[in-house]
């Protein structure tokens, strides 16, 4: 419990010298979404595979709503018959939208995580894991509109812009790196506790739609801590953090989610459900709710904005969705089964 109370109070200690604000995509179901977070989360989890999809539409009741969706799967493969040690591959693709020119960021990246074991006893691991990535930024230009366009008050898109429109599109690789540490804890190992640390964009790729000037991607940073404890049989806590750097923005978002389940002959969970809050610092309080039947759950949120905008947002934020399935492959028999993994 001592590293539990460490980690909220490392949390909250952080939150009053951060100010919201973020260059890359993001969710507010962090949790969920390994590989973008830290490349060492890929398939640190309770299964052997994991699909999922992201859903997240944001802003809608101030402009042309931002649209995001991703897509991503996690593989996790045995080292060997006499080791604890793991590979995890993952691969994820999203597509951003936003704005009336169809301002779009599209990302395709691949990872692969290896799985240290420390200690079996504890079900410990060191995670390290590398990603890499590419990306497209474009735009729609015959969806612009210019002064010179409106004749006598009129507007006609027949009528040239004479104006020298900037490249609508421009591509970059991308590279990142991550550590990751969990362990489980307690007199029936009923907690297991998770931190790492993570970087995308080391080789700060130079882009812009102009050719006059140039634009440095920032190195974006980020820290993750987490806790999944089992209060009794049936009642379950989780508690989340995160921490990112990108330039002169920063992001702290943290909370709880507290879940209930039942089983199936004493042994297999056949069904929970999840309800909690997570504050993303200086911009949302956002309530969660999380259902789970077997290897299929999916989770729904909204951001309930409380930021310098939300008069003008009358505090409507952001919709998000996750959906994901899990599942294990035939495990090994005999006396070389192993019986640990990195799990959270």
């Amino acid at each position: 419990m001592k590293f539990f109370y460490s980690l909220l109070l490392f949390f909250f200690l952080l939150t009053p010298v951060c100010i919201f604000a973020q260059a890359d995509i993001h969710y507010s179901q962090f949790y969920e979404t390994t590989i973008l977070r830290n490349p060492s989360l890929a398939g640190v989890f309770s299964n052997n595979y994991k699909i999922g999809i992201f859903y997240r539409n944001q802003w809608s009741s101030i402009t042309y709503p931002f649209q995001t969706i991703q897509i991503n799967g996690e593989y996790r493969l045995s080292i060997g018959r006499n080791s604890n040690d793991f590979l995890s591959i993952g691969i994820l693709g999203y597509n951003d939208q936003a704005g009336d020119l169809d301002q779009k960021i599209t990302g395709l990246y691949g990872a692969v995580n290896y799985n240290k074991s420390i200690n079996p006893d504890r079900n410990s691991y060191l995670s390290v894991g590398f990603a890499g990535g590419y990306l497209q930024y474009s735009f729609d230009p015959s969806k612009a509109t210019f002064n010179n366009q409106f004749v006598s008050g009129i507007f006609d898109p027949a009528n040239p812009s004479l104006e020298n429109l900037p490249i609508p599109k421009m591509t970059m690789y991308d590279i990142g790196a991550g550590a990751n540490y969990n362990f489980t804890s307690g007199p029936s190992q009923n907690a297991t506790y998770m931190i790492g640390i993570s970087g995308y964009h080391f080789t700060q790729p130079v882009f812009s739609y102009f050719r006059s000037f140039t634009y440095k991607q920032n190195i974006r940073l980020n820290f993750n801590a987490g806790m999944v404890r089992e209060l009794n049989e049936n009642v379950i806590l989780q508690v989340h953090a995160n921490y990112a750097n990108q330039g002169t923005y920063d992001e702290v978002v943290g909370g709880a989610l507290l879940g209930w389940r039942t089983f199936e002959a004493f042994t297999e969970t056949t069904f929970e459900i999840y309800g909690g809050i997570l504050y993303r610092y200086r911009d949302a309080i956002i309530p969660v709710v999380k259902l789970k039947h077997k290897h299929m759950g999916i989770g729904l949120s909204y951001d309930v904005n409380n930021s310098s905008l939300k008069k003008a947002s009358n505090m409507q934020g952001g919709f998000e969705l996750t959906a994901f399935i899990t599942g294990d492959y035939p495990p090994a028999k005999g006396p070389y089964r192993k019986t640990v993994c990195p799990r959270f």
